[in-house]
């Protein structure tokens, strides 16, 4: 059946994802009946690293709590309401609140006027009762009731009549003074908060509504099937990530490209175990931050309760998902403000989940050592300089295009020169390298290796002639015009080969001869395989090979956006996680990233400054990302982008005058004197002037100066065109 690999055999695919970067027997899978927000096991398995240093695993459930039997906590989980939200808003179990905050009356002046209310009703009952207002206040009982009621001989009547009178007569100065003094505001606000019981748990919903019997199975008949992922979960047998990677084949099912019946057979036969990605995994060796399989979400925050963010937001949950990365994500910070342990880690684990549930796939670059997941999260790790890697990066993204691989390879090796000089030219190195690599492949059925390739840039008479040779040989007249065209451009002011020549040197390297071979060798990694749920890890050589490391990230960044923009099948969701995009931003790359969107695709990049893209780049990048993040400690300059890109809005502005009181009267001036010496201020008359005024939603000082330590200002646009404005986010909680 067509499930994108996972559904497959594993080794029988076409085209197989590869296994996973780490061996399996040092990894320890969680326990069978674990809820869907267990961290694994509390020690991580050999060889493997547990999530951030000083994060202990959270718990199950909470301290204290009876423990729940086998399935309660995944059944909980499935069933809690995830109601429809504003962009970024953390779904599960949310509840709503009004778009507008609402008029909050202060503490003090609730009380002192409940108070007063109070006392102005009980005088009034007082003069009532006691006839100070005279007799009046009885001719309604008196003009409406016979007199045979009011005077008879029943005592017990009497009182009946004229008590219960006189109790709606309370109860009408109760109400009276009641609404004046806002009484039902102070329960609420003081009173019904203590009062208040711990929520019982929901009733469990009607099984035409319940998402634990598989409604949608049912109503396809598939019963069999329905009725094994039932018991499956109520014996604690089924995870969140089952759950996710179960229902993504029964939507292959419904959209036609896989049968029913095979669907069918395999859940009957494996039940939670159905559907396996091709590693085999069913869950993360442990997992650092709280996610949310069943809306495809990640947790990175609190909203605070700042006036400044809207009152619909403000302490809710924040959220990430495909429908917000599909947007791209951009954040900005300085070193040690949580980009990559609070946001790139988050959404790399999430991807990884996602992968693992068949809807995904995720290419995570960044330095060795940056803590960006265990190896145990991915099924290829490329270590770039490490002897010890077993995967190789292809250098030309497994294509056999020349003219794509020309272009792609430009774009790493020069598309950061952004100078008006002719070697900066993209497309003249794309010409550049085209006029090489058809040759090349045409003789030797392969694209050249970086050695080669630099001898060929680099004009030597040797390969060249041999290149040349070879093509006359094979009869290649085209080819043979193709290079004639590059030696003519040999040595010519403006020629780009020698540019190119010096950049590909930076990759000639001793530390990377194994690496990037083309003779096959090696087991090379080709983000090809963009079209099968696969999790894999990058790792550049930033210590002592920078500028290696820069034209890798751009490599890779290039053979992204052209693969996943010309993906036929578009159902995964295909994201690439820059740790450090410092280098990597050229006018094609941005260019290329706004089409992702399209896609079903979204690159996430973090920089240190935007003092890293040149400055003719800074604002196309900002208009074609989606989401804008920018984190505690930015400098001024950099929050003036921000602020620029975010706008104005039309506010209420409040202008206070105090005028001092001139006296005129010697009554009046020893009055003043009075509270003069009283106050030690001067009478004064205050004036309140409100208009409305265009102002920046954060200015550049704020965003400098403003967002506290582990904060952040987040700015959101989804796929679907939606915004939120900029809001003041908690990333520690």
């Amino acid at each position: 059946m067509d499930s994108d690999g996972t559904q497959d055999a594993q080794g029988t695919h076409a085209t197989p994802v590869p296994r996973p970067a780490s061996p399996p027997h040092g990894s320890v899978p969680p326990s069978h009946g674990s809820g869907p927000h267990t961290q694994g096991p509390a020690t991580p398995p050999q060889g493997a690293r547990g999530p951030v240093s000083g994060l202990p695993p959270r718990p199950a459930q909470a301290p204290g709590a009876p423990p729940l039997p086998d399935g309660a906590a995944f059944l909980a989980w499935l069933r809690a309401p995830r109601p429809d939200a504003l962009p970024g808003i953390w779904r599960f179990a949310h509840k709503p609140r009004p778009a507008q905050e609402p008029d909050t009356v202060p503490t003090r002046q609730l009380l002192s006027g409940a108070l007063i209310s109070f006392l102005v009703g009980w005088l009034i009952w007082s003069l009532l009762w006691n006839g100070y207002l005279g007799g009046w206040w009885v001719l309604p009982i008196e003009l409406f009731l016979p007199d045979a009621w009011l005077h008879t001989g029943d005592k017990v009547g009497n009182a009946v009549v004229w008590y219960g009178y006189y109790t709606l007569i309370a109860l009408a100065i109760m109400i009276g003074v009641g609404r004046l003094g806002r009484w039902g505001e102070v329960w609420r606000r003081f009173v019904a908060p203590r009062l208040r019981r711990p929520d019982a748990p929901p009733p469990p919903p009607a099984p035409e509504d319940d998402p634990a019997r598989w409604p949608q199975l049912r109503a396809a008949g598939a019963e069999a099937a329905a009725d094994r992922l039932t018991a499956d979960a109520k014996a604690g047998l089924m995870r969140d990530v089952d759950h996710a990677r179960i229902a993504r084949a029964w939507r292959s099912v419904r959209t036609g490209r896989s049968p029913l019946h095979v669907f069918t057979d395999a859940v009957v036969r494996d039940g939670a175990h159905a559907c396996p990605h091709p590693s085999g995994d069913r869950d993360l060796p442990a997992r650092a931050a709280r996610h949310d399989l069943a809306t495809a979400q990640v947790r990175i925050g609190t909203t605070a309760d700042d006036p400044r963010n809207p009152y619909a937001y403000r302490g809710t949950g924040l959220a990430l998902g495909p429908d917000l990365l599909g947007t791209s994500l951009l954040a900005v910070g300085p070193g040690g403000s949580g980009k990559t342990g609070r946001v790139v880690w988050p959404i790399a684990e999430s991807l990884c989940l996602g992968a693992l549930a068949g809807r995904a796939a995720v290419v995570v670059v960044g330095a060795a050592g940056a803590g960006l997941g265990p190896a145990e999260d991915y099924d290829v790790i490329v270590r770039i300089g490490q002897p010890d890697s077993v995967y190789d990066l292809d250098l030309y993204g497994g294509t056999n295009d020349p003219d794509e691989a020309a272009a792609v390879l430009a774009e790493a090796l020069v598309g950061d020169l952004v100078d008006p000089h002719p070697s900066g030219d993209s497309r003249r190195s794309t010409t550049c390298l085209a006029q090489l690599l058809g040759p090349f492949l045409a003789v030797h059925r392969r694209f050249p290796s970086v050695p080669e390739l630099r001898a060929l840039l680099d004009g030597a008479p040797g390969p060249l002639a041999a290149l040349r040779k070879a093509l006359q040989s094979a009869g290649h007249d085209a080819m043979i015009r193709e290079l004639d065209a590059r030696e003519r451009q040999l040595g010519h002011p403006g020629d780009p080969g020698a540019v190119l020549a010096d950049r590909i040197a930076l990759l000639d390297r001793p530390a990377f001869a194994p690496f990037f071979d083309t003779s096959g060798r090696s087991t090379p990694f080709s983000l090809r395989a963009l079209d099968h749920p696969v999790r894999v890890r990058i790792d550049l050589p930033e210590r002592g090979h920078a500028d290696a490391s820069r034209i890798l990230a751009r490599l890779v960044l290039a053979q992204f956006t052209a693969v996943a923009a010309g993906r036929e099948d578009r159902s995964l969701f295909a994201c690439l996680v820059l740790d450090d995009a410092s280098g990597t931003i050229t006018p094609e790359s941005v260019r290329r990233v706004q089409r992702l969107r399209s896609a079903n695709a979204g690159v996430v990049m973090t920089l240190r400054t935007l003092d890293d893209v040149p400055r003719p780049l800074r604002t196309p990048l900002l208009g074609a990302i989606g989401c804008r993040m920018a984190l505690s400690g930015l400098t001024p300059w950099d929050g003036q982008d921000f602020a620029e890109v975010w706008g104005k809005e039309w506010t209420e502005a409040r202008d206070v005058t105090d005028r001092q009181i001139i006296a005129e009267t010697p009554l009046g001036k020893t009055v003043h004197m009075l509270r003069r010496v009283i106050t030690g201020n001067a009478p004064t008359a205050r004036a309140v002037t409100v208009r409305q005024v265009e102002r920046e939603r954060w200015s550049a000082s704020e965003l400098a100066h403003g967002v506290p330590p582990g904060h952040a200002v987040l700015s959101l646009t989804d796929v679907r065109g939606e915004h939120a404005p900029p809001l003041l986010v908690d990333l520690r909680s």
